[in-house]
């Protein structure tokens, strides 16, 4: 071991010793409770076998650190750079654990961090797994969860987990270990990765609940400064004239969620072939009905039809993000149920 008289000689580990020491017994305490375990073993093996330190040497010391935090400039903390030093210290199934922590819905526990996930994306992932694995989940989680993405698996599977957890008794603790484990870096390490979400696609969303008029004055202005991104955010975007790509079975489904008094006045302002979609899948009556409505509107304002046309689309979202309609992102292909 190197003498703590010797700066020249200190190792890292050292060096934090020696700097814990000098901030006194409050502050060093602080510090610890902020350390992963075998950081704490590192610098406390180190500090109970530095012995007698001259005061130049500490001097020197704190100075350096002064000198090195100062001049550093302008800091940039993310998580691929946190990711990036990580991967230089610790193995990467360890990196993928701490990350995971990081960028993870918010929980202690890994239930809690699953009770915290939409479960409808929860749902789709278990139903690719074994029946057991997902009564094990189900039966750590919230009963309310749990019973929300159990109404969304298949009937069969869900019928099939359901036996699986009426036969469960106590979990062993190397299956639960295991369950635990797969979850952690299969499923919660890609759902931090896949919210990372791409700036096109916010600005697509954000677009997508502007009015017409200022939707077309921000895509024509970013079309003069920058047309490749501007491109890429009209395809992204999901409009109402995109609900021609429905399938008669997602519109049935699409017409039972939404208010029916906004139709008329959203299709008031719609293509003659988006209004057949819609008249198409509705009895003869009702089609009948809804065409008088629109024909009885009279002149309308731009920003009532926009306005309701944007809380078809909505719904059409909010349809999709609990799995009972799919909506593709690429304009070429077609929305499916």
């Amino acid at each position: 071991m190197a003498q703590a008289s010797d700066y020249r000689s200190l190792n890292g580990a050292q060096k934090a010793a020696v700097l814990l020491l000098t901030l006194g017994e409050e502050q060093c305490t602080r510090l610890f409770s902020m350390m992963h375990e075998d950081e704490i073993k590192e610098i406390s093996s180190a500090m109970s076998q530095l012995g007698a330190i001259r005061s130049d040497v500490v001097e020197r010391l704190c100075g350096d650190f002064s000198d090195h935090l100062g001049g550093s400039g302008n800091i940039v903390g993310s998580f691929e750079n946190t990711e990036r030093l990580l991967m230089k210290t610790l193995p990467r199934d360890r990196v993928s654990q701490i990350m995971e922590e990081i960028r993870g819905p918010a929980g202690r526990t890994m239930w809690d961090k699953l009770g915290n996930v939409h479960e409808a994306v929860l749902a789709n992932y278990l139903k690719n797994e074994y029946p057991q694995t997902v009564a094990v989940v189900l039966s750590k989680i919230k009963s309310e969860h749990a019973a929300r993405v159990l109404a969304i698996l298949p009937d069969s599977f869900a019928m099939e987990v359901v036996m699986r957890m009426l036969r469960m008794e106590s979990i062993q603790k190397d299956v639960l270990e295991g369950v635990e484990k797969t979850l952690r870096f299969e499923f919660m390490s890609n759902l931090a990765r896949s919210t990372r979400r791409d700036a096109h696609e916010m600005m697509a969303d954000i677009f997508n609940n502007l009015d017409r008029q200022a939707e077309v004055r921000f895509i024509s202005a970013l079309e003069e400064r920058n047309r490749e991104a501007a491109d890429r955010i009209k395809s992204l975007m999901f409009t109402f004239d995109d609900l021609q790509r429905l399938t008669p079975v997602a519109v049935q489904v699409l017409l039972r969620s939404i208010e029916k008094e906004k139709l008329p006045l959203a299709l008031k302002g719609a293509s003659e072939k988006l209004r057949d979609l819609f008249f198409g899948n509705l009895s003869e009556r009702a089609g009948k009905m809804l065409r008088e409505e629109i024909a009885n509107l009279g002149p309308v304002k731009l920003r009532d039809v926009d306005e309701a046309q944007a809380s078809i689309v909505l719904a059409a979202k909010e349809l999709a993000a609990s799995g009972e309609i799919q909506i593709s992102q690429s304009k070429d292909d077609e929305m499916i149920v």
